[in-house]
């Protein structure tokens, strides 16, 4: 029978003159820049595309992704500091990356990197780079547990892990403050990420899916996604309830389907009638939305103000990501498009 597990690790592997390199910043570079990178490249290989593309897409995903999970974290989850402290953002060493602005980084970069290099769909691209997603996700998650941060409750399970709370002053020769023994949620978003990438190099090399433009695409978003929703309620919640209230289910609702909405009322005007369809479907769901969040709102205020209470802002920020993964699978199922992602 496993025990509680007393974890000690020192998040910093290497300091020399006032220079540190944690694990967390290791596993990052790792998964995103070696292990990403290689996966890319062989698949960039298997279809013969130009070399010119790797080349571009490299610098666009890490700038993408760094620059939208840093930002991501400093705005989501502490703006109060960072504004204060706008220096302390350029410090990504230290730890703070959030996936959610790492997805919207990464999607405005890829948006450029398709127009202005390989003239093809956003979503072409999105297919072969969601291949690698699970990987680094899960590499990010170890480097988190090597922070002792982003920890479950406290809970009684056998496998439950104690965490340091005190780097800084244990680091500094302090006796270490433990926490409550707790969920290594860490551990469980790495494994299932892993597995997520497991999937996605199966669909990729051997069902060839990466044919349905759109299709990996919106099973990575809706994997990965739907389990971030649900495991956030084993969480410890990084930013204060007061964060949450305020602000009723209805907005949050309507919110990012107006948003979604309003991008493809855009395409359909700049591409015509082949998007009638779509935009029609998410004009309608983000109606139905809306309609019944006010309802809600009007209805049941009560009952607002205890759901805008239990969920925090990373399950709120799933729902749109899920909403759009399950659209990308629908459209590429349904929709007619090029199997090599041009813009026809």
């Amino acid at each position: 029978m496993l025990d509680v597990v007393t974890w000690t690790l020192d998040p910093i592997l290497l300091e020399w003159k006032g220079l540190r390199v944690g694990w967390y910043s290791i596993l990052f570079a790792f998964g995103l820049i070696v292990f990403g990178y290689a996966i890319v490249s062989k698949m960039w290989r298997r279809e013969k595309l130009p070399e010119d593309w790797l080349t571009a897409l490299f610098y666009y995903v890490v700038i993408g992704t760094i620059v939208g999970a840093r930002l991501g974290h400093c705005l989501f989850y502490q703006p109060e500091y960072y504004l204060a402290n706008p220096s302390e953002i350029l410090k990504v060493w230290h730890g703070g990356l959030a996936s959610h602005g790492g997805v919207l980084g990464i999607m405005i970069a890829i948006y450029i990197y398709s127009r202005h290099v390989t003239h093809r769909s956003m979503l072409w691209t999105f297919d072969r780079l969601c291949v690698p997603v699970g990987l680094v996700a899960g590499m990010i998650r170890l480097g988190n547990l090597c922070n002792h941060e982003i920890y479950g409750h406290a809970t009684d399970v056998p496998w439950a892990f104690r965490f340091i709370t005190n780097i800084g002053e244990w680091r500094a020769g302090a006796e270490p403050i433990f926490s409550a023994p707790s969920h290594p949620t860490q551990i469980y978003e790495a494994a299932f990420y892993f597995l997520v990438f497991g999937l996605m190099l199966w669909l990729y090399w051997r069902r060839d899916a990466q044919r349905h433009v759109g299709l990996m695409f919106g099973i990575t978003m809706v994997l990965i996604f739907t389990f971030r929703f649900f495991i956030e309620y084993l969480k410890n919640d990084q930013v204060p309830d007061e964060a949450m209230t305020g602000i009723g289910i209805a907005k949050w609702l309507a919110i990012p389907s107006v948003l979604v909405s309003i991008g493809f009322i855009v395409a359909l005007l700049l591409k015509g009638k082949k998007y009638r369809t779509p935009v029609l479907w998410v004009v309608g769901v983000s109606l139905h939305l809306i309609f019944f969040g006010i309802l809600y709102l009007l209805h049941r205020p009560d009952t607002l103000a205890a759901v805008s209470q239990a969920l925090n802002i990373g399950q709120w920020l799933s729902i749109p990501i899920v909403l759009l993964g399950l659209w990308s699978i629908w459209y590429s199922l349904t929709c007619k498009r090029p199997a090599d992602g041009r813009i026809v």
